[in-house]
């Protein structure tokens, strides 16, 4: 390996060779497919549990059985296909958060990412297991140092790593809607301040957590400039969508082959965050005063004000997944108008590889800083 390519990430006792965590999007987009894909290219897949059950016949029945099975099946349908490094993504806000951690311990997952939310009693659920490692993700360096100190005084743990998404993210983002734009809280400036809140700690042991940049990463110089920053690896959604292997229907993926910049929009969701996705015809119909009629009987998101809001989204999602735009909308990140093209998981990797090093090869200086654990 060339000085100039990316180095290793280590995450407790895994190592992935390429530090590159693929970022769980739901609902149903980062399944068993593009995880186990992901994974076999060095990098790390993850599969998103959020309303996983989307398939079974039974999740507005019995919601949660439904998605504890559709979990374990996709966990295990990942391990069929890949002896890589395979992770989950369970929202905090999820109504069934201690079921869908439990069930990923049990299927020995070897890592669980956690945000939408700060996961402050995460460690509980471990039970003193120590293969599945734990990893938050905050969009501050208050949020950290708040999930660090808990986890210490509670349960003597240390995050295994910490995934620090800005404001350029997809989906639901943990911003204040004057805060998405504002500078101040760009990603530029988050990866400093939560380096800066783990040193700032009084176990010497916190330093060395592996930092993830998330939020708007597009291109292999965006990983150089972060490596930069001091970040270990990064973490990377929106460029995953426009894969083969990405479990979400053609039109799904067709909705980010056709965006345009101005497509790409921030939207007050039900749940109480906003978020970020393509603009469409169902996204104009809600912004006009329109309802979509539904019934609630699981309540997904605990936040989520269903019995004032205009519509359901964990159905619109559910739609958009299988290429109903119509009655749903995609969640994009910031730069998805910017994707042209449907290419491999291998030949986007390799991309990001060379972009890498092209970048890494043009800037003088020192090596890149990676802090690893």
């Amino acid at each position: 390996m060339s000085s100039n390519s990316l180095r290793e990430l280590r995450i407790g006792d895994l190592t992935a060779a390429i530090p590159i965590i693929q970022g769980g999007m739901g609902v149903g987009i980062s399944l068993s497919g593009l995880a186990s894909a992901v994974a076999n290219e060095g990098g790390i897949g993850v599969i998103s549990a959020a309303v996983i059950g989307m398939r079974e016949a039974d999740l507005f029945t019995n919601f949660l059985e439904a998605n504890v099975r559709a979990l374990r099946s996709e966990i295990r349908k990942a391990r069929e296909l890949t002896k890589g490094i395979l992770g989950v993504n369970i929202m905090v806000a999820v109504s069934n958060f201690a079921d869908m951690v439990r069930t990923a311990i049990e299927e020995e997952i070897d890592i669980i990412f956690s945000g939408a939310g700060l996961p402050l009693n995460l460690p509980q659920y471990l039970e003193g297991t120590r293969k599945t490692k734990l990893v938050p993700i905050v969009s501050s360096g208050k949020a950290a140092g708040i999930i660090l100190k808990r986890w210490l005084t509670r349960y003597d743990y240390i995050p295994d790593a910490i995934v620090v998404e800005g404001p350029m993210a997809g989906g639901h983002l943990g911003f204040k809607p004057e805060q998405i734009s504002d500078p101040k809280h760009s990603l530029e400036k988050l990866i400093p301040e939560v380096i800066s809140a783990m040193s700032l700690s009084d176990e010497k042991s916190a330093e060395s957590i592996p930092i993830i940049a998330a939020g708007g990463i597009y291109t292999g110089e965006d990983i150089h400039k972060f490596s930069q920053l001091g970040a270990s690896g990064v973490q990377m959604g929106t460029r995953f969508v426009t894969t083969h292997e990405c479990d979400a229907s053609m039109g799904f993926k067709q909705a980010y082959l056709d965006a345009s910049k101005e497509d790409i929009v921030i939207i007050k969701s039900p749940v109480g965050m906003p978020g970020r996705a393509i603009r469409n015809s169902f996204i104009d119909d809600i912004d006009k005063g329109g309802k979509k009629q539904f019934r609630c009987s699981y309540r997904c998101i605990r936040t989520c004000d269903h019995r004032n809001s205009p519509y359901c989204i964990a159905l619109a999602l559910i739609n958009a997944q299988k290429g109903d735009l119509k009655r749903g909308f995609a969640f994009a990140g910031e730069n998805a108008y910017r994707t042209k093209e449907i290419i491999s998981v291998k030949e986007l990797i390799a991309s990001l590889l060379e972009e890498y090093e092209n970048a890494s090869a043009t800037v003088s200086g020192p090596a890149p800083h990676f802090v690893t654990s």
